[in-house]
């Protein structure tokens, strides 16, 4: 949940359209208005449904698509026939009686007019601008309810837009290539030691065993063996296209936010990080595996397992993660993928803050940093974070020191 919370956020501020699929009507669960209540309130979108379930759990009779105007019977069959539908132009007929029972239909015509009264109508442009999400409901598992989300998406989805550089804006159907690293994963297949940096293309195409110029390297790279990937399958590619995503073996060249073009000097922006929840010390359990541990280290960080800070006082790092189970996660994954074994001590934390001062060179932020010294860190970009203790922490500081911005997340404006 803290992940979907922190993902819609970034959706929010990149102005990403979103469409929401609730999943598991074949299951008894909450009430469809309050699920669309919680989707509301929790991720703080606006909803309109695109789709409606015809009952719950035991009594779910299948999906009336509102986009579409027709019924979708669900008959209980794993991997049914999917273009089984129905149509009904009209929500009032006999017809719709006859399929799913008197009682059904009259409860479903009252909950879409209840839709009707209480949620804004679609509106494409809204939806583009990441104003508006619509909403599909359905049993993935069977296979059911995704054909409607899927032929909405092909009709209203945006093509890949043009994208702002810290030169230009970047239009999608220029020739020449232009991408970015937004994801990296190290050893996706533990027998081969792998490391796949995903690129999204932002402009042009990308050929196999043709040399791109890495931005931040400054030296040209070929790549003979591009990926995609669809869920667990995974394939080599000749050419790809603006809005694909390609996974590329890496040797360690890159880190995300990393610049691919064909020789344009420019980069995009990266991906922003947000505050952990959690903070912990992180010790060497070890002394003789001191070098695997800090490669570990350096390769989970990148791939955004968790954040690391080291200490300006002492230079002790920190690890910052989201939920407490990603400790778990990373000290398995150092000791089976690196052979490092690691410790940890509770760091008393309550929020990362990015630190931007009005002028680095006034009174105002040398006192800031004297007085906060213990608690200042730097990331893995070298940014300066105060990691302060407490909420009241935090109000005090703004209070004393005016010119002195802190920021929740790493992507300072």
């Amino acid at each position: 949940e803290e992940q979907t919370e922190k993902l819609v956020e970034v959706c929010r501020m990149r102005k990403i359209p979103i469409i929401v699929f609730i999943n598991k009507l074949d299951r008894e669960g909450k009430d469809a208005f309050d699920l669309l209540d919680e989707v509301e309130q929790k991720l703080k979108l606006t909803v309109t449904p695109l789709s409606f379930p015809i009952g719950m759990g035991y009594d779910f009779k299948g999906i009336y698509n509102i986009w579409e105007k027709n019924i979708n019977l669900f008959s209980g069959n794993s991997r049914k026939n999917i273009e089984d539908t129905i149509a009904i132009s009209n929500i009032e007929s006999s017809e719709l009686d006859k399929l799913i029972g008197l009682k059904s239909a009259d409860k479903l015509r009252e909950e879409l007019e209840l839709t009707r009264e209480v949620y804004p109508e679609f509106d494409q442009d809204a939806y583009l601008k990441g104003n508006l999400q619509p909403v599909f409901f359905g049993s993935a598992l069977n296979n059911f309810g995704v054909r409607e989300l899927l032929d909405c998406f092909i009709e209203i989805a945006p093509s890949p837009k043009a994208k702002e550089s810290d030169t230009r804006l970047v239009d999608p159907l220029e020739k020449n290539l232009s991408g970015f690293v937004f994801k990296i994963h190290a050893n996706m297949d533990p027998k081969h030691r792998d490391r796949l940096a995903f690129i999204k293309i932002v402009s042009g195409t990308f050929e196999k065993n043709k040399a791109y110029h890495h931005i931040r390297l400054k030296k040209n790279l070929k790549f003979s063996s591009p990926n995609a990937f669809f869920a667990e399958k995974k394939e080599i590619v000749d050419v790809s296209y603006a809005g694909d995503i390609v996974g590329l073996h890496d040797t360690g060249n890159f880190k995300i936010g990393d610049t691919l073009t064909e020789g344009e000097l420019m980069n995009f922006k990266g991906i922003p990080s947000f505050s952990p929840e959690h903070f912990r010390y992180i010790n060497n359990a070890d002394p003789l595996k001191s070098k695997q541990l800090e490669k570990g280290i350096d390769q989970l960080m990148d791939e955004g397992v968790a954040q690391l800070f080291t200490l300006d006082m002492n230079g002790r790092k920190i690890i910052g993660t989201v939920g407490a189970l990603q400790y778990e996660v990373i000290q398995y994954r150092l000791e089976h993928e690196y052979g490092a074994k690691c410790t940890y001590e509770n760091f008393p934390a309550y929020k990362a803050c990015w630190v931007k001062p009005n002028d680095p060179k006034n009174a105002e932020f040398a006192e800031f940093k004297r007085i906060k010294q213990k608690f200042l860190a730097t990331d893995k970009f070298g940014q300066l974070v105060f990691l302060a203790d407490s909420e009241f922490s935090i109000q005090m500081t703004q209070q004393k020191f005016p010119t002195v911005s802190l920021f929740f997340t790493s992507e300072i404006e």
